[in-house]
This record gives C-alpha cells, sequence and structure tokens, in this order.
C-alpha cells in the first residue's frame, strides 16, 4: 500500500482511498463528489480527516492513508496506514455497540456516543492494518 497522492479517489469497487501521511504542509480537496454526497478530505503528517457533506466521517492523529473506506448501516471497513501509533476518530451510529477487529482479531466492543462518535488507537509502524468495526445486535 501507498499514501494517496491525489489526497482522494473513488476505488473501482466504490469504496474511497484518501490520506498522505508524508506531506509537511497541508493539503484539502473540497467538494469531491461521489452519488450526490460531497466529500472534504484534508491530509499531511500531523492529521488525516474526511468529512461528508459537512460532518465529520474520519480523523487519525497523527495522519495516515486509509484505503478501501466502506461504511453501511452494519460494518465499517477499511486499511490504514501510518508512520506510528494512530488515534483514530469516527462518526457513526449514535449510541450503538461495535465489535473492533483489528487484523480479524476481536481487540474490543466499543459504543459509540450520543454524537455517534468511538476512538480506538492502532500500531501501525508503516504497517497497514486492517480494520473492521461489525454492529452488535
Amino acid at each position: 500500500m501507498a499514501v494517496i497522492t491525489e489526497i482522494i479517489r473513488l476505488n473501482e469497487d466504490g469504496t474511497l482511498s484518501f490520506g498522505n501521511y508524508d506531506l509537511q504542509e497541508k493539503t484539502k480537496v473540497n467538494d469531491f463528489e461521489v452519488d450526490g454526497r460531497f466529500y472534504k478530505a484534508k491530509s499531511f503528517y500531523e492529521v488525516t480527516k474526511l468529512k461528508r457533506d459537512g460532518a465529520l466521517v474520519y480523523e487519525s492523529l497523527p495522519g495516515t492513508a486509509v484505503h478501501h473506506f466502506s461504511v453501511t448501516d452494519e460494518v465499517v471497513k477499511f486499511e490504514v496506514e501510518g508512520n506510528k501509533m494512530a488515534q483514530i476518530t469516527l462518526e457513526i451510529q449514535p449510541d450503538t455497540e461495535y465489535k473492533l477487529l483489528i487484523e480479524d482479531v476481536l481487540v474490543d466492543h466499543v459504543k459509540t456516543s450520543s454524537t455517534g462518535k468511538v476512538v480506538f488507537s492502532v500500531d501501525l509502524n508503516k504497517e497497514p492494518k486492517n480494520v473492521v468495526l461489525k454492529r452488535v445486535g
């Protein structure tokens, strides 16, 4: 895997890839349209952020590269890579419990806040990791 040189792109399978943790300066793409929804991606070594129609979808500290990001009512899936430990914030379904799996290993059960936010960390060290959150119940 590699950083996303165009900051955000639509993959052939309908998923999104975004982020470039190698950039020294903030780089943004506004109004990236997919199926009538507008995405804004911002990335550099300190942070990677994705918003859809103005609402937060993904944020990592420090910056990361995210491949094949997809969200449904039941599952959030993506592959993430970066230079070191990353704190990831997702905004998904509010007050919902998910199983957090990293590299197919159950890490924890996590519950989103009343605003739908969930925060977790992934140890990357330049090794891409598959992350899956599966809705419980």
